[in-house]
């Protein structure tokens, strides 16, 4: 009796200890995880009965059972008795049973109304949501070049290069009122865990979107739990441990106001039915140093916080917003009325919150937007504006095609503001993804374009076009300007895109200037006393001869 019940029960329960710890599924009847995880326990105690008991070898257990379940298949009396085959029968019947009755709550057919009401849509008025920022403040910083950036300021401290990496996590964020991309570093390796644990991960990168400066941040104290952390100090296998039964969604790396860094881990449920309907709940807030939680119902969560819910779930919401507004039969035959996310999403810095944009188009999937719609990833509010134009591959290839001979390759636009017209902005990269040339396109007509290689260049081309003047002229927030007075130690000049770019040394630091600033730039020369206005990208705005 012990050899045949008990052993295999104890190889079972050490079996489901070790998965526990490394698989770490929820304890939750509405996990699928926890099914998966209860199937081996099953199978694994059903084998080790079978060695154990040396009646019947596995594969003739397999045989008999498909016998069994095999339709046809009259010889029921292998092995079990009368009451044994009708407690077999009765349990695969409410399996079916609870499995039906699972899909008919659940689905998508059957609850269309509760599907779309999932994500609240208001109409809002886009010049009086979106202002116009300073050039200063538009993020040209895309994550592929976050990560190209993050990897060279590593690569510049030899200490850390052989010891650490940087995370693939690169979270945008808004940090004291810029858009920022922010990642922690990683052990390199399990050997390098070894012998840096004890004083933890001593920096992260902080990149500025807008001016591409990217710093290492040290922390007074090293952080000691992460996804890279080995044992308890793995950062799932910490909060699983305090947190058995919560279903988790995504992780996030942000950092507070003053810098500390943080883990915001994202749990959910579902709303409709027992299986449908998912939906974020709450969050974890983890302490990155110290390891110290707190859960905040979604309602709750700190204004600082900026990633709650993921974009592919609120993108998912959304869709079924303008898919399920008549029904689901209307959805799939009629769709009279049926909207849909474009492909592709990037995120606004608007309100000191992070929001994803994306465009809406008819179901048809025609090249062009009946609108777009913003979704704030801290309270889920989402906002739509009913603006016809190009969808944003049309804008991108419209921006590659203006400088073609590049080659250059455009990045997925931004949604910003020029004198109340919304229009796109996309960054243009060559080979080696660096960012080369700028583009403005109107989200109404793409063909109307302005590209240079310099953000102001490309504002004051674009602005010819629409023929709105110049945008000093126009009523947006004052740009920071900083105005340096000295010598011309070098000048020169270059052509680039159509445009005289004239790149010049004072004090030993050089600044470029795109013709269109003054007209007598091609009169300077060395020796020559100046005094220049610029932004902190050092983006020359103007430039006097002082006598």
């Amino acid at each position: 009796m012990f050899k045949k019940y008990v052993v295999p029960a104890i190889i079972t329960v050490v079996f489901g200890g070790v998965y526990y710890y490394f698989a770490l599924p929820p304890i939750n009847i509405k996990s699928g995880e926890f099914w998966f995880a209860l199937a081996l326990l099953i199978a694994c105690y059903i084998i080790c009965y079978l060695v154990s008991a040396g009646k019947r070898k596995i594969g003739s257990f397999a045989q008999n059972t498909s016998n069994f379940i095999t339709p046809g298949a009259i010889n029921l009396n292998i092995k079990l008795g009368k009451h044994a085959k009708t407690a077999v029968i009765t349990a695969v019947l409410a399996i079916v049973a609870a499995l039906s009755v699972i899909g008919i709550t659940s689905a998508r057919m059957f609850n269309a109304q509760d599907y779309q009401s999932m994500i609240t849509v208001t109409d809002r008025d886009f010049a009086t949501d979106i202002s116009e920022i300073p050039l200063s403040q538009i993020p040209i910083v895309d994550r592929d070049t976050a990560v190209r950036l993050g990897s060279r300021k590593i690569g510049e401290v030899v200490e850390l290069v052989s010891q650490f990496d940087v995370s693939n996590y690169y979270t945008q964020i808004n940090f004291n009122g810029m858009p920022t991309r922010v990642s922690p570093l990683q052990y390199s390796g399990t050997i390098k865990w070894f012998t840096n644990k004890s004083d933890g991960i001593p920096y992260y990168v902080q990149i500025d979107m807008a001016t591409q400066e990217t710093e290492l941040v040290k922390l007074a104290e090293g952080m000691k739990y992460s996804p890279s952390e080995l044992f308890s100090r793995d950062l799932m296998r910490h909060i699983r441990f305090k947190y058995p039964t919560k279903m988790f969604n995504e992780v996030n790396f942000e950092i507070s106001d003053d810098g500390k860094p943080y883990w915001v881990v994202s749990y959910y449920g579902y709303k409709v039915g027992f299986l449908g309907g998912k939906d974020i709940t709450g969050i974890l807030l983890v302490d990155a140093v110290t390891g110290e939680m707190i859960d905040y119902p979604v309602a709750d969560v700190p204004e600082w916080i900026d990633r709650v819910y993921s974009s592919d779930l609120v993108v998912e919401q959304a869709n079924n917003w303008g898919t399920l507004k008549s029904g689901y039969l209307n959805s799939v035959f009629g769709q009279r009325g049926v909207v849909k996310t474009t492909t592709g999403y990037n995120y606004l810095a608007l309100d000191d919150d992070v929001w994803l944009y994306t465009g809406v188009t008819s179901v048809v999937s025609d090249e062009s937007n009946i609108g777009f719609i913003l979704i704030n990833m801290r309270t889920k509010e989402t906002r739509l504006y009913s603006i016809n134009g190009a969808e944003e591959y049309s804008a991108m290839e419209s921006a590659q095609g203006q400088i073609q001979e590049k080659g250059y390759v455009a990045t997925f636009p931004i949604l910003v503001n020029v004198a109340d017209i919304p229009t796109y902005f996309v960054s243009l990269k060559d080979n080696a993804g660096l960012v080369k040339a700028y583009s403005f396109v109107s989200v109404s007509d793409y063909q109307i374009v302005g590209v240079a290689d310099t953000l102001q260049g490309a504002e004051v081309e674009y602005r010819r076009l629409l023929g709105v003047g110049d945008s000093s002229t126009d009523n947006k927030p004052a740009e920071e300007i900083i105005t340096v007075t000295g010598i011309i130690s070098r000048i020169s000049t270059a052509v680039k895109s159509g445009n005289s770019i004239y790149y010049i040394e004072i004090n030993g630091t050089i600044y470029t200037a795109s013709i269109e600033i003054s007209d007598s730039l091609p009169l300077l020369a060395s020796g020559d006393t100046v005094e220049i206005q610029i932004t902190p990208t050092k983006q020359m705005k103007s430039i006097t001869l002082k006598k």
